[in-house]
């Protein structure tokens, strides 16, 4: 186990790095990042990332900015979340989706979170401190402190005949 702890060690380095190169100023964070197998971050067309102190990403999480990302200090992310302050527009029926560009809105993501695995945040989404956020949970509106936001489970039992 601590070859393996060792190993994300020296590849977040390594990657921190590479993310100091490439966008310079667009893409801070504070102290004790840590983040296993598969972050990726991006900041285009003049967008921030801005990751406060002591936050953890789990596997295969993104975070992509052509606007604003904020997360406060000492978030946790479970696997594969996405965040996007970003979307396509596609109202022009006439031009290609890609072509019309994007709606965006700045996300900021409070201090002392949990998200959890395979939550998606989009664009306009405001997520107050000492918040959970379940699973599967897709978030584009305010939640206030203190929350639990979680997927309501309903199981729907279904007759199957023979014949």
């Amino acid at each position: 186990m601590a070859v393996v702890k060792l190993w994300y060690r020296f590849t977040g380095i390594f990657l921190k790095a590479l993310y100091r190169v490439i966008y310079g100023k667009s893409i801070r964070w504070g102290k004790a990042l840590h983040f296993r197998r598969g972050l990726q971050l991006t900041a285009e067309l003049g967008g921030t990332i801005t990751i406060g102190d002591n936050v953890f990403f789990n596997n295969d999480c993104a975070v992509h900015a052509i606007e604003e990302i904020r997360i406060g200090d000492g978030t946790i992310f479970g696997e594969n979340v996405r965040i996007y302050d970003h979307n396509h527009r596609f109202a022009d029926a006439d031009e290609s989706i890609k072509g019309q560009g994007y709606s965006t809105a700045p996300i900021v993501i409070g201090k002392h979170c949990w998200i959890g695995s395979n939550v998606t945040i989009i664009k306009g989404a405001s997520i107050g401190d000492n918040c959970v956020i379940g699973a599967g949970c897709v978030i584009d509106s305010s939640i206030p402190s203190n929350t639990v936001v979680r997927l309501k489970q309903e199981f729907i039992k279904e007759e199957v005949r023979h014949g």
